[in-house]
């Protein structure tokens, strides 16, 4: 087993190898890179993560064909659509995010932004309310489903109150949230500190961290985010999220 100083300085040497342009190359962040407006990098963002999961490359295929359908602004798309536009999306799927789900998440993106202030509010509010990402996370859930949402979206957004380890949603906070000087995270958002995000933990980060004894815990729910997190945390106190490229990288690309 490493030493902590040797995983810092492992993992610090990762880190340096993927957190460059070149992982924009290959990963779902290319699509909201595609756009300057903060508005269209915020909505291309949670509707690309919400897609995140299976083939990278599928899930690049298909975010593509969503923004597409939604003309050069996803901003301006959902602002201005009609309930006949937004009904014209139930033909997207992807895996198991059919119709009714991409319908139901237009037209709560279209209540966020002209009626609550936007995503970035939403999230500032609930970190304010509850100073913990855990807390952010549900207070945004709860506000976008509404009143309206359908039943078998829910599954979609998922639920850290409930157990769960947030992937997507932790994995679309590090875009929005770290500002970082390779360029790869967009660090649009001030309000909350990078310091406060938590680690987008699925099958290839939880396996190497595991592997470095960062990750005791078996399952990957929210309690195991919270370990891993803490154990990066004492690795760097204020960016702890940027050894997710590391993980990521060893996992995915090094078969660690």
């Amino acid at each position: 087993m490493l030493k902590p100083t040797d995983i810092k300085e492992f993992l610090e040497e990762k880190y340096r190898l993927y957190a460059s342009p070149r992982f924009i190359e290959s990963d779902p962040i290319q699509i909201p890179k595609r756009y300057t407006k903060k508005e269209d990098i915020e909505i291309s963002g949670i509707l690309t993560a919400t897609l995140s999961w299976g083939q990278r490359t599928q899930i690049v295929k298909f975010s593509s064909l969503l923004m597409n359908s939604m003309g050069d602004s996803p901003f301006q798309f959902i602002t201005e659509c009609s309930e006949a536009e937004i009904q014209s999306l139930n033909r997207f799927y992807y895996r198991t995010f059919n119709g009714v789900d991409c319908v139901a998440f237009i037209s709560s993106l279209k209540r966020v932004y002209l009626e609550q202030g936007g995503l970035e509010k939403l999230f500032n509010e609930g970190y304010s309310l509850f100073g913990n990402m855990q807390g952010a996370i549900a207070f945004f859930r709860q506000r976008f489903m509404g009143n309206n949402f359908p039943d078998r979206t829910c599954k979609h957004l998922s639920n850290p109150a409930a157990g769960s380890a947030a992937k997507r949603l932790n994995m679309f906070l590090r875009w929005m949230v770290r500002h970082n000087k390779e360029g790869v995270d967009f660090g649009l958002w001030n309000n909350i500190p990078k310091s406060a995000l938590m680690l987008p933990l699925d099958v290839h980060s939880g396996r190497v961290a595991r592997a470095l004894g960062l990750l005791n815990r078996k399952q990957s729910d929210w309690k195991a985010v919270e370990e891993v997190t803490g154990n990066l945390r004492k690795l760097d106190i204020d960016d702890p999220i940027k050894y997710d490229f590391a993980l990521f990288g060893l996992g995915v690309f090094e078969k660690f």
